[in-house]
């Protein structure tokens, strides 16, 4: 069963310049219980399509069409009241920057306790429940650190709170924006570890996203890869990341520095530019980047399948299939 099913989403912006289309035609699924990676390069849409799905969207933001249907119910149909109680609760989200999750001015234990304010529970046992928490994502002394403010806490320590408190009320999905990217490479390890950890004992839906390869491939079951707006292919991780389909994935991929064998100076860039998203071009959105762009290139692809689970937009598929 899906947790989260996205079906044919589009999301625009008004803009003095006219529309600026950040999403189209966006579908993707995250099982239960299972992890799904979300990765891209900057301006590729995933902010926009996080704030869809919690319905945080910028006053400008317009849905143009689609479904994000959680547990069968569409999100998009629901009232604001509907989507503030499923806000924390059954939908929780773990942000990018640590350093900037928590009040300053409140005690760790006080703002666990207060994420808590629907629950009819004494503070002595929303405390408990808390330090528990905090014991499961490896922070010491649990405790005593809850009568400790967010600046007395390492970077580290910091966002494992944060995963702590987005797991308090045992979510269906938990949404997690780039979470180790202001982690150095050891704590991100730790990060990963841990929350794979929880996911495994909480049993709930992941939607992860993040620009970091070995990140998705490490933590994650399934992978979607977009650009520009557009998911290009998705499947997983295993066929993606050993078989990509798309020109867009194999480029991502020599970009990691982690496939890059031999010294060099310089690292292997993608040339040209995310085109330009309120003039979008008619053919294929990858096309002026391409190193494989041929005449077909000149139409939209459609979704092909690679493989059994394993799905491309790319005209070299059909072309594969039809010769």
């Amino acid at each position: 069963m899906a947790v989260l099913d996205i079906r044919d989403l589009s999301v625009s912006y008004s803009t003095p310049r006219g529309s600026l289309r950040a999403l189209r035609n966006v579908s993707l699924t995250v099982p239960e219980g299972k992890i799904v990676g979300i990765v891209g390069e900057s301006g590729c849409g995933k902010s926009t399509l996080i704030s869809s799905i919690i319905r945080l969207m910028a006053p400008n933001a317009r849905v143009g069409s689609g479904e994000v249907r959680f547990k069968g119910a569409d999100l998009l149909a629901r009232s604001e009241a509907e989507m503030r109680a499923l806000r924390g609760t059954e939908i929780s989200m773990v942000f990018q920057d640590p350093m900037q999750t928590h009040n300053p001015v409140l005690t760790v234990g006080q703002q666990m306790v207060d994420i808590q304010y629907r629950d009819k529970k004494p503070k002595a046992e929303k405390l408990k429940r808390a330090a528990e928490m905090l014991a499961l994502v490896g922070i010491p002394d649990p405790e005593a650190r809850l009568n400790q403010y967010p600046f007395e806490f390492s970077g580290g320590m910091r966002q494992r709170i944060a995963i702590a408190m987005a797991l308090m009320a045992r979510p269906a999905l938990l949404i997690a924006d780039e979470p180790t990217t202001a982690l150095d490479a050891t704590l991100e390890v730790q990060i990963i570890k841990r929350l794979k950890e929880l996911q495994d004992e909480i049993g709930c839906g992941v939607l992860f996203i993040s620009h970091h390869l070995g990140v998705i491939a490490e933590l994650c079951d399934e992978v979607v890869v977009m650009y520009a707006g557009e998911v290009v292919e998705s499947g997983t991780v295993r066929d993606v990341f050993h078989n990509p389909a798309h020109p867009y994935t194999a480029a991502l991929l020599d970009c990691d520095p982690g496939h890059i064998k031999v010294k060099t100076r310089v690292l292997p860039t993608i040339p040209g530019n995310i085109p330009d998203l309120v003039n979008l071009p008619k053919g294929c959105i990858f096309a002026d980047r391409c190193d494989k762009r041929h005449r077909a290139c000149d139409t939209r692809p459609a979704l092909w399948t690679a493989r059994a689970g394993h799905r491309a937009a790319c005209h070299l598929i059909a072309e594969r299939e039809t010769a």
